[in-house]
């Protein structure tokens, strides 16, 4: 992998990543274009991965402080609440991450006509979000989170955005805007961390991956995730998902007609 590539796939990673029209679609078409197989594709997704889970805990960082400090009161406040809350969502994840996970990592294969058909059935699920109306919940209930759990699950399908997916459950189910923004970004952290960490311990990483472009994508990646993910807050809030509904539509198009 050269510099250069490195870069185009970082920027793919810490845009897709917070902007709801899939990081592995996009990551799945940059390498099929580039011709990056094996290990050091592996590789490589994991550090950038790394990078984005880096930006969501800058930008969430008085969140996550006030956050932590009301869960270590071990008492029944709000805080304790959401933290129970983004675990919930997380069981459906994890036990495709125990029990499928190969099954998963086998659909990673530059399999154009499944990314492009995820890709449109985001596509759908934003245009869902976008014209439910009605008065907003001001908090995320329990059964909401485990169904957006499940969502984020299901969105380990490549093409299917994990931040547009969880986003637009949250809107349709009636959630508040930026509410279900921040609890979609949040809720991310643990099952990436936990991916993470299993991969380091049983040594996922390729050898043969040169240093240069995993410094280069990890770099690239955190400073644009940072960018997306403060941009995105304010695009959720504002109503304006269905100019992302187009543009995934658009993608999964051009994905069927390239397979």
């Amino acid at each position: 992998m050269t510099p250069c590539e490195a870069i185009l796939l970082g920027l793919l990673q810490g845009l897709t990543e917070f902007l709801p029209v899939s990081s592995s679609g996009h990551l799945e078409l940059g390498k099929h274009f580039l011709h990056i197989t094996g290990s050091e594709n592996l590789t490589f997704s994991l550090i950038v991965h790394a990078a984005t889970v880096l930006s969501t805990i800058v930008v969430f960082r008085r969140d996550l402080l006030h956050l932590i400090v009301q869960v270590s009161k071990f008492q029944n406040n709000p805080e304790s609440r959401f933290f129970l809350k983004l675990l919930l969502s997380a069981i459906p994840i994890a036990l495709v991450g125990l029990f499928f996970r190969d099954k998963v990592e086998s659909l990673y294969t530059g399999n154009l006509i499944l990314v492009g058909s995820c890709l449109l059935t985001t596509a759908l699920l934003l245009t869902f979000a976008y014209l439910k109306k009605g008065t907003p919940a001001k908090e995320i209930s329990w059964a909401h989170s485990l169904i957006i759990g499940i969502s984020q699950a299901l969105a380990v399908l490549p093409g299917l955005s994990r931040s547009g997916t969880t986003i637009a459950t949250g809107l349709i189910l009636g959630n508040d805007r930026k509410e279900t923004a921040r609890f979609s970004f949040l809720m991310v952290l643990i099952p990436i961390l936990g991916a993470n960490f299993l991969d380091a311990l049983h040594g996922s990483a390729g050898s043969d991956t040169q240093l240069l472009p995993l410094i280069i994508g990890f770099a690239t990646a955190f400073v644009s995730g940072l960018l997306a993910c403060k941009w995105m807050i304010r695009l959720v809030s504002s109503g304006k998902l269905i100019y992302f509904a187009l543009y995934c539509l658009f993608i999964g198009l051009i994905a069927i007609f390239a397979a």
